[in-house]
């Protein structure tokens, strides 16, 4: 906690004595497609279901999907999506969804998570779980990053045909 603290101290600091962030503008990445990853939340492997339901409600979050019989919620608070989870999986993600708007709405155009995988396959990154790329439809792939954290890209529609 004490490091969080001094990290938001550093950051405010830096800025009151007129150090300014830049956005890094790099034109030969900006001419490639980017990649869509869709919807994005947290997904949050918490011991009690119940009592991080009622935290997170107290921050103001309000459960947009789930129940204590699926031993999951997700929780959303204005441009914020938390999802919780009792004995899903082992570790917090980062989590997107392809073809999801926040509301859990199809999109009419989104990268498919087959197209996905293969970008990020012809990037060198490698799965730990990847998708049938002889399927269609719902479909997820989950990756690591550096430190450890997982990253799944969970898509839970078909694309549409054009």
């Amino acid at each position: 906690m004490k490091q969080l603290i001094l990290s938001a101290t550093l950051c405010l600091t830096a800025f009151a004595s007129g150090v300014h962030f830049q956005k890094t503008d790099d034109t030969s990445k900006a001419k490639e497609k980017s990649i869509r990853l869709g919807n994005f939340s947290i997904s949050l492997n918490v011991k009690d279901l119940k009592a991080s339901k009622e935290f997170y409600e107290k921050l103001g979050f309000k459960a947009f999907v789930g129940s204590e019989e699926s031993r999951m919620y997700i929780l959303q608070n204005d441009s914020s999506t938390i999802g919780i989870f009792h004995g899903h999986f082992e570790k917090n993600m980062l989590t997107y969804n392809p073809g999801w708007d926040r509301n859990a709405s199809t999109l009419p155009e989104f990268d498919d998570v087959r197209d996905i995988q293969k970008r990020l396959k012809a990037l060198g990154l490698k799965f730990t779980l990847a998708a049938d790329e002889s399927s269609t439809g719902p479909a997820a792939l989950l990756l690591e990053d550096p430190d450890g954290n997982p990253i799944l890209i969970d898509q839970h529609v078909a694309k549409p045909t054009p």
